[in-house]
């Protein structure tokens, strides 16, 4: 049963989402208004009609809904290069978390999905406006139990220990190897995303000069090929998600 304070998604009949709070209001859209306090009561997968007539599937949100109607600032981590991260490092309910570069927050919100209430994510951030946004977005999507934003620059030290995973989004990695050394657990994954290839040069060297204490780094690129499946044919579809940025992981041995 669906209660007051929760957030939902309303799915339109033209598959459109909107995620929204249940409170006594209305909401208004190109299709009607609705009353989102009529949500109250029912279960996911009812609906709610608009004064149009027109019917509003009543789904669970998750964490592709938060990520698609956040509040965006600077440029996200994409979630084909977040799910990568996750599947690559092995990154489990009840991790602890060091991250830089929170950027909006979309990594942040991924992560804390992942690490759940038991986890911990303590992320780095030098911009204020920055870490004002994402934090925003953290609470709205109700993260904050699990997440703590720090004003620090992390090229300066990692103030945690014992950390399962460092995680970087940011233009100098190589600056914080030494500072993740200390940081991590043995088994820990240090990981980067860097957009530009001179970028993974400047790290891999770095990290070659540790190779006792990483073992054999490895980098990644994404790309996404969805198909048009129709009846007489199926095809990748003309626009294609390709490089968004490297991912480079190194595990502490």
């Amino acid at each position: 049963m669906i209660r007051e304070g929760e957030k939902v998604v309303l799915v339109d009949p033209r598959g459109k989402r909107y995620l929204v709070t249940v409170q006594e209001r209305d909401f208004h859209t190109d299709l009607g208004i609705l009353k989102l306090g009529e949500i109250v009561g029912k279960e996911f997968g009812d609906s709610l009609k608009s004064h149009k007539g027109h019917e509003f599937k009543i789904l669970k949100p998750r964490i592709v809904d938060y990520l698609d109607k956040m509040k965006r600032g600077p440029q996200i981590v994409h979630p084909k290069d977040a799910a990568l991260i996750v599947a690559y490092a092995g990154i489990s309910p009840g991790d602890f978390i060091v991250e830089a570069g929170v950027g909006s927050g979309a990594l942040t919100l991924f992560l804390a999905n992942i690490v759940g209430p038991q986890g911990k994510i303590v992320s780095y951030e030098i911009r204020e406006d920055f870490a004002k946004l994402a934090w925003e977005n953290i609470k709205w999507a109700g993260f904050d139990d699990r997440v703590t934003i720090k004003l620090k620059d992390i090229y300066e030290g990692i103030d945690e220990e014992n950390v399962d995973h460092v995680i970087l989004d940011l233009p100098q990695p190589e600056k914080v190897v030494e500072h993740a050394m200390k940081a991590l657990k043995p088994g820990g994954f240090f990981v980067a995303y860097t957009p530009c290839a001179n970028q993974v040069i400047r790290l891999r060297e770095k990290l070659r000069e540790f190779k006792d204490v990483f073992m054999k780094p490895r980098t990644i690129d994404v790309v996404i090929f969805e198909q048009e499946v129709k009846r007489e044919c199926m095809r990748p579809t003309t626009t294609i998600l390709a490089h968004t940025g490297y991912i480079t992981f190194a595990r502490k041995i």
